[in-house]
């Protein structure tokens, strides 16, 4: 296990030094703790195995911060801050431990930055890339409150729960896209190996071939010979496709055909809800500003109608108007979201309401995901089955009839 150095204040105001073998940066703490007195500081110790196996991970190829690290991150902290060290030795103390340098040098940034004497939000909001507008501005109202350890373990939740959403949606996916691609895979290994090796039994008998037959046939001489020409279109094709949906116009519309795709709309549409009612609600519970937690929702709802829809909101609510109203008008969330939306307004207690609502809608997301998962399966083995065996057949109908044509000669 790794080893970690801790500083202790004791009654007397003494300073005392020692090392924990612990498997983690939280149980080293606890264990700290443990032994009475205030504790100062804690942090890994770079020797040893350990340090070796973070040598040789700097080998590796690295990505950035992603939303696990961080969790991770927010997670440490929170404990940290709870257990009285003071923020510039948390962070550096995660930031000893974390594996990623990249990760590590922004965290190391932000230390420098709080020892400076800037807040933690607005170091923080350095790095937008990995701290979001609605993570600063959670942590900056709870600088403003005192309650920041408090605030970390709800971010913590939310990320966690954005964390789970996102690999539901994508694990729902998998399944459905390796069916397609064995469909792809036997119907191209069918037409480029099999049936090329069979086109000599037939050579001479053309006219005695199915008209389907003679069309698969055609297909495999193109795929044979030109297949670098296929292979220079399917790679134009995804291109352009990721080009458009870069533009406005082509971003826009992808956003408008990921609500109305059969099958995937009622996921889609459950996901931007459950999402943007969640966002709303912590910040709101968090005492964000109304106008700058509807335009953190706008750019965290992952589309851009939705997106509109909660600008709009930020124009009427700055003009003195309702969030009810604007809402309605939209009608992207159902009317029943939209009228307890309004009630809460009105009560005062938009927050719970809001939290109320976001809960139901994931579990409604889980719900849909399975039952979406449930009815694709079957449609992509249904269509590989079709495909494959319009294939075989028109390779086999041919030899049953040339053999028949053959026994009555």
């Amino acid at each position: 296990m790794p080893m970690y150095k801790y500083e202790i204040r004791d009654a007397s105001g003494q300073i005392l030094v020692g090392q924990i073998d612990a498997a983690s940066l939280l149980d080293a703490t606890t264990t700290a703790r443990s032994q009475g007195g205030f504790l100062l500081s804690i942090s890994p110790l770079g020797g040893g195995l350990g340090g070796a196996l973070a040598k040789i991970r700097g080998f590796r190829v690295e990505f950035g911060p992603s939303l696990k690290d961080v969790l991770a991150f927010t997670n440490q902290l929170s404990v940290m801050i709870k257990a009285g060290i003071n923020i510039r030795n948390a962070i550096g103390g995660i930031a000893e431990q974390t594996q990623k340098a990249r990760f590590q040098t922004i965290l190391y940034e932000v230390k420098a930055d709080v020892e400076s004497g800037k807040p933690f939000s607005d170091a923080l909001a350095k790095h937008p890339k990995v701290f979001s507008p609605l993570y600063v501005n959670m942590v900056r109202a709870s600088e403003l409150s005192g309650n920041l350890g408090h605030m970390l373990e709800r971010l913590a939740g939310y990320l966690n729960q954005q964390a789970d959403t996102r690999r539901m949606v994508i694990g729902a996916m998998v399944y459905p896209c390796i069916i397609g691609l064995m469909a792809v895979v036997t119907t191209i290994v069918l037409l480029t190996f099999v049936l090329p090796r069979l086109m000599p039994l037939f050579a001479g008998k053309e006219q005695h071939l199915p008209s389907v037959t003679k069309a698969v046939m055609a297909i495999s001489r193109f795929m044979t010979a030109f297949w670098w020409a296929l292979l220079i279109g399917l790679a134009a094709t995804i291109t352009g496709f990721v080009l458009f949906i870069q533009t406005a116009f082509g971003r826009r519309l992808w956003h408008t055909v990921k609500l109305k795709i059969p099958l995937l709309s009622k996921m889609t549409r459950a996901l931007y809800i459950s999402r943007g009612l969640s966002t709303m609600g912590e910040l709101v519970r968090a005492g964000v500003p109304m106008l700058e937690t509807l335009s953190i929702t706008g750019e965290v709802s992952g589309n851009l109608l939705h997106r509109d829809m909660w600008m709009n909101v930020h124009h009427a609510v700055k003009q003195g108007g309702k969030i009810v109203e604007p809402l309605r008008a939209e009608r992207l969330l159902p009317a029943n979201v939209v009228q307890m939306v309004g009630a809460g307004e009105e009560a005062g207690n938009l927050g719970e309401v809001l939290g109320d609502v976001s809960d139901f809608y994931a579990r409604e997301l889980r719900a849909t995901v399975k039952t979406v998962t449930s009815m694709i399966e079957p449609i992509m083995i249904i269509v590989m089955g079709v495909v494959v065996g319009f294939i075989v057949a028109s390779i086999l109908l041919p030899i049953f009839k040339l053999s028949n044509v053959m026994t009555k000669g």
